[in-house]
């Protein structure tokens, strides 16, 4: 799903989630929705912001009563962000993915918590908050973590190739971000990361 995206085969890419949402058995209820969402942002990448509504719409109900069951259930609240994020309600969105950043900080959780601030990145530059989000992935870029949007972690030429940065790219910072050659540390290659299955973040895998 990532190489199809990075391609902006948009139309292939939405048909594979389609016929995976009609022909999948899912094991539980967030997973069904997972999908959903997941294909609302595609959707909305692609420029379909009234199916991107329609089919976040499908999945919202469900996730707003497991988030209300389970308010401290990180992928819950990370997959309603994006729910929120698809239908346009921004302080919903921010709100929610924010959240999930202060549920898991970083100082605490080191390679689990750049994960959620990853995906308050892209809701913040869902919403036009450029500035906060190339803030946000400045940090990440410095970062060793296991991003469930990429094979790896974040990198400038990622930042170039991937379309759900395409807002950001008018904007002086983010082209800088871009250019910069991020060194690994030797530390990072030896540090374990967490599991994806952990976190259910925008365009998995």
């Amino acid at each position: 799903m990532t190489q199809l995206r990075l391609e902006r085969n948009y139309g292939e890419l939405i048909r594979l989630l389609q016929t995976r949402l009609a022909q999948f058995h899912f094991d539980s209820e967030i997973d069904r929705a997972t999908d959903q969402v997941v294909l609302a942002l595609t959707q909305h990448l692609a420029g379909d912001t009234a199916g991107a509504k329609v089919t976040a719409e499908q999945a919202l109900n469900t996730l707003e009563r497991l988030d209300r069951d389970q308010p401290d259930g990180i992928p819950v609240t990370t997959t309603l962000s994006q729910a929120y994020a698809a239908i346009g309600e921004k302080d919903s969105a921010l709100k929610a993915a924010e959240r999930a950043v202060i549920l898991v900080p970083r100082a605490k959780e080191p390679l689990l918590g750049p994960i959620y601030e990853e995906n308050l990145a892209v809701i913040q530059t869902m919403f036009g908050e450029n500035s906060r989000a190339i803030s946000t992935l400045a940090r990440l870029l410095q970062t060793p973590y296991d991003s469930p949007m990429y094979p790896f972690a974040l990198t400038p030429a990622l930042l170039r190739l991937d379309p759900v940065w395409d807002p950001l790219r008018a904007d002086p910072a983010f082209q800088k971000l871009c250019e910069e050659k991020q060194p690994v540390a030797p530390e990072v290659l030896t540090q374990s990361a967490p599991e994806k299955s952990i976190a259910v973040l925008p365009f998995e895998n």
